[in-house]
């Protein structure tokens, strides 16, 4: 069977993939990408925006200045400290430390003169330390609240397991989207937490659609069902893997439009940090919803007493019916005695017995041709005798 065709039967749900029955490689992959993104954070950390640590933004309207010119015309303004300078779009966007009023206007006075632009064209943004910390705050607390919102609504519309599996997964989604934020060195702006709530929203979505068809599919089992917990899940799950990989690919495509095409042809600089969240959101959250909130979800109820009762009972009726199968090889297999030497009515006594003297040898005569058999006579023969 070619790979076309294999991957054509399983895009039509015509074959099911054991994605339940392998935890350990799943939480390996998983267990993987954390310690990276773990690594990524302690070591690299996150570059933080100056709307979270506070500074002067500069966008300076020279297309045809080099980057050198732009930062050595910043610097002999008098900013001493570090200075980033982007492309964004036809402009520079230059961030600085926090300046004063005047300092800002003796960098925006030098700039004019050794780029040749105007003064009142280089527009200006300063944010102080303290705003910065308030929106550090005011984004924690909404991620808090978004959370405890989850948990509830998941734990009603739900259960309590299901809800853990779901947050774990949005936990695993988070760390692994902001490790890959700190080893890419991309700026943390404000559009970031929109696109890593956004993404925790997908992922949601994601998983609720896998939990509701779950929760649909296992409902009937009973103790004298045919199949487990967990063989039940899989094959829910196995029923909208398609529509998931569906959906997140559309909503993938415009996203890596933007992060890829976007930013290097046009210089969209503002829509790259909200694109490179949405995209490895999108991915890691359709991986987190099918191969991690689900197995999660089907370790935490096959604990269950009802669902172990019936892991049991299945596993009692195989082990019976294979010994049931064994014995009837066995018996098919065993050899059939052609003469009973006890009771065979075609078998002769012993010599030595009571019905043979001692020395006597018995011989079994077979008569061989046909049956000869006395001829009756007509019915007047037989009334004359």
């Amino acid at each position: 069977m070619s790979t076309r065709s294999v991957f054509s039967r399983f895009y039509g749900g015509e074959v099911s993939a054991d994605i339940v029955g392998r935890p350990k490689l799943w939480y390996s992959i998983s267990g993987l990408l954390l310690i990276i993104s773990i690594a990524g954070l302690l070591f690299q950390g996150l570059n933080f925006g100056v709307e979270f640590k506070g500074g002067s933004v500069f966008t300076i309207p020279a297309s045809s200045a080099s980057i050198e010119e732009v930062r050595s015309a910043v610097a002999g303004g008098g900013v001493h400290g570090e200075t980033k300078v982007q492309k964004a779009g036809g402009d520079w966007r230059v961030t600085t430390e926090s300046l004063t009023s005047g300092q800002v206007t003796q960098v925006k006075q030098n700039v004019s003169r050794e780029l040749g632009v105007s003064a009142n064209s280089i527009t200006t943004q300063v944010v102080g330390p303290t705003w910065g910390g308030e929106i550090s705050k005011k984004a924690w607390q909404a991620l808090a609240v978004f959370m405890i919102l989850i948990i509830a609504y998941l734990s009603v519309a739900f259960e309590g397991r299901m809800a853990v599996a779901a947050v774990v997964a949005l936990v695993h989604d988070l760390v692994i989207t902001a490790g890959i934020y700190a080893w890419s060195g991309f700026e943390v702006t404000p559009a970031t937490l929109l696109g890593f709530l956004t993404i925790l929203g997908y992922s949601l979505y994601d998983a609720v659609v896998v939990f509701d068809m779950i929760k649909e599919v296992t409902k009937p089992l009973g103790p004298n069902s045919k199949i487990t917990y967990s063989e039940a899940a899989n094959q829910a799950l196995s029923s909208t893997l398609v529509r998931s990989l569906n959906t997140s690919l559309v909503a993938i495509l415009p996203v890596a439009a933007i992060l890829f095409i976007g930013t290097t042809l046009f210089g969209a600089g503002t829509l790259k940090d909200l694109s490179l969240s949405l995209f490895v959101g999108m991915i890691v959250g359709t991986y987190s919803s099918i191969c991690v909130a689900t197995p999660l979800l089907v370790q935490l109820k096959e604990r269950e007493p009802k669902f172990k009762q019936l892991r049991e009972n299945i596993a009692r009726r195989e082990s019976s019916a294979k010994r049931q199968a064994k014995a009837a090889k066995v018996a098919e297999a065993a050899p059939v005695d052609d003469v009973d030497d006890t009771g065979d009515a075609d078998t002769p006594p012993k010599a030595g017995t009571a019905a043979t003297p001692a020395g006597v040898t018995i011989r079994k005569v077979v008569q061989q041709g046909p049956r000869q058999q006395p001829k009756r006579g007509t019915r007047q023969q037989r009334r004359g005798k």
